[in-house]
């Protein structure tokens, strides 16, 4: 997931938090409404505006879709890999490079280049710009006069930076403010930023800061002749963010060239990379990139071959709940497990079993005792939702199937979707897709896959809940068949996390299936022959 804009904004990202994630179904943020897996299959690679120049009046812009176009070539984005191990503990950090140099000196274009040079998934990068303080009244008429000096260290937020820059670090999902250089002002919305293998910091400061320093593995200098960043400076000052040439050379001599001497040129001395010439440079940006691709290999872990290993013979978690198995609920599996049922009819009893699921999983939601007035005038003592609401979350493209009984028995539910499917070449789970409800934080979150085998895709799609701050107790797996393996690799990773099913089958052959199982499930329930590529929830595929 490549990000191509000098602002924070996220990769393969869902939609920005907040737009419908009630993010992304092509990953972008044009909400197009079309949730469908055929959907996401069709617009794979939605269309994307190029890297040319743009008037640019704020720090951020639109969430960009999942690809990157260049004048030689589109590099499309691929998956994220895990980013935690068996024990669901994040150990790979992502790699952060840190470009420093003059204001226009050209960093934002070195950026861009290394993030098409190294055409590796997941890359953010984030701008310093995003981080100018809220100016005051007084300062705010200065700025208006060009009188503020807006290179100083203490034009930045640098709290706020490196509390982001952290989370960011360490996988988490952060809120990076929008800098409106026109007003000199943050915006109210802030972007969502989630899922970084590589983070490209840039900024003019990016090097002069002991507890940013602390945070970059690659610190970069970018050396452009003072001569040329003033001309880039005036032609971007005047033509973008509608300002003087007397002001802008005012401001030049006054602010930005002794900010330059005095705090931007000494950190240099720091840097591991000097750029000379900028993004002209191609022999500093063939090393930059084979060092970054030596550290990302390094980094390089597996979770899917560990899980079929790593809980054999343990008595099942106390965490799992198994419908009873009544003969109605035996009756229907022993319907939908038939290689022979015609379609209808496993359409028909999967939709009876995914009810009785979630009501069964809805009685272990927190309840507050509730008074309430009936017509004949007399009080009932009832129950009600502790928490403030639910959400849905479903692992495509077989989770998908479950949200309509969902929806029955929830009103007004939000829903989200997280879509992961299977590298070939290394065999592990790769996070593609995400689409989450504003806030969910906050909820109590029904997590809906068909069926789970080894729990690989099912713990990444925990991990990611959890890295957007959801409390693992309130997370619910739901899911029709379980191989004791997936149950055990959820439960030992996530201890908190209530796991509820229809059934536990005991055994996972050497392709990962379930045994006796149910099939492919997804293909089964919308009658088509799954790609191959699709890695459904670790298991859809009965994997």
């Amino acid at each position: 997931m490549a990000v191509t804009m000098s602002q924070a904004d996220v990769q393969i990202q869902p939609k920005e938090e907040g737009e419908d994630h009630d993010r992304p179904m092509p990953r972008s943020d044009s909400g197009s409404g079309d949730d469908s897996m055929d959907g996401l299959v069709k617009h794979r690679c939605p269309p994307t505006p190029s890297l040319s120049p743009q008037k640019r009046t704020t720090s951020q812009s639109k969430t960009e879709p999942p690809l990157l176009w260049t004048n030689k070539r589109t590099i499309y984005t691929a998956g994220r890999p895990p980013w935690y191990n068996v024990t669901g503990t994040t150990f790979k950090e992502a790699f952060v490079i840190g470009l420093c140099g003059g204001s226009a000196s050209g960093k934002t274009t070195v950026a861009n280049k290394i993030i098409e040079a190294l055409d590796v998934p997941w890359v953010v990068l984030l701008s310093m710009d995003s981080f100018y303080k809220v100016l005051t009244k007084d300062e705010q008429e200065l700025a208006a006069r060009n009188e503020y000096n807006f290179d100083h260290p203490d034009a930045f937020d640098f709290e706020l930076l490196v509390n982001v820059l952290k989370k960011l670090k360490k996988g988490k999902s952060v809120k990076v403010p929008v800098y409106d250089f026109t007003n000199h002002s943050r915006r109210k919305e802030w972007k969502t930023v989630y899922g970084a293998n590589v983070v490209i910091f840039e900024g003019i400061l990016a090097l002069a800061n002991k507890d940013l320093l602390k945070l970059l593995d690659m610190k970069v200098f970018v050396d452009t002749d003072s001569d040329i960043r003033l001309v880039r400076r005036l032609k971007r000052d005047i033509s973008e963010r509608g300002r003087d040439i007397t002001g802008v050379i005012k401001q030049y001599n006054k602010f930005v060239k002794p900010s330059f001497e005095q705090y931007i040129e000494p950190s240099v001395q720091v840097a591991d990379i000097v750029v000379p010439r900028g993004g002209e440079n191609f022999v500093a940006l063939d090393l930059i990139v084979q060092h970054v691709h030596s550290q990302l290999e390094k980094r390089e872990s597996t979770v899917r071959s560990a899980l079929a290993t790593a809980h054999q013979g343990q008595p099942l978690p106390k965490t799992l709940t198994v419908l009873e198995n009544t003969p109605q609920v035996r009756g229907m599996h022993t319907i939908i497990r038939n290689k022979d049922t015609n379609r209808d009819e496993f359409i028909f009893y999967s939709k009876r079993l995914m009810r009785l699921l979630i009501e069964r999983a809805l009685s272990f939601l927190p309840l507050k005792p509730v008074s309430v007035e009936t017509p004949q005038g007399s009080i009932y003592e009832g129950k009600r939702l502790s928490g403030k609401r639910i959400s849905g979350v479903s692992i495509l493209r077989a989770g998908e199937t479950m949200e309509q009984a969902l929806m029955a028995v929830c009103k007004d539910i939000r829903l989200g979707k997280i879509l992961i499917q299977t590298n070939h070449d290394t065999g592990e789970p790769e996070l593609h897709y995400l689409r989450l409800p504003k806030d969910i934080s906050e909820d109590y979150v029904i997590l809906m896959d068909s069926t789970v085998s080894t729990g690989a895709a099912a713990m990444m799609a925990v991990r990611v809940l959890l890295d957007h701050d959801v409390q693992e107790d309130k997370i619910f797996l739901l899911s029709l068949l379980m191989a004791e393996m997936g149950v055990h690799s959820v439960a030992y990773a996530f201890p908190k996390v209530r796991i509820i099913t229809t059934a536990v089958d005991k055994r996972v052959n050497d392709h990962f299936h379930i045994i006796p199982g149910i099939g492919n499930f997804g293909d089964r329930y919308f009658g088509t022959d799954a790609p191959s590529d699709w890695y459904e929830s670790d298991e859809g595929m009965d994997y």
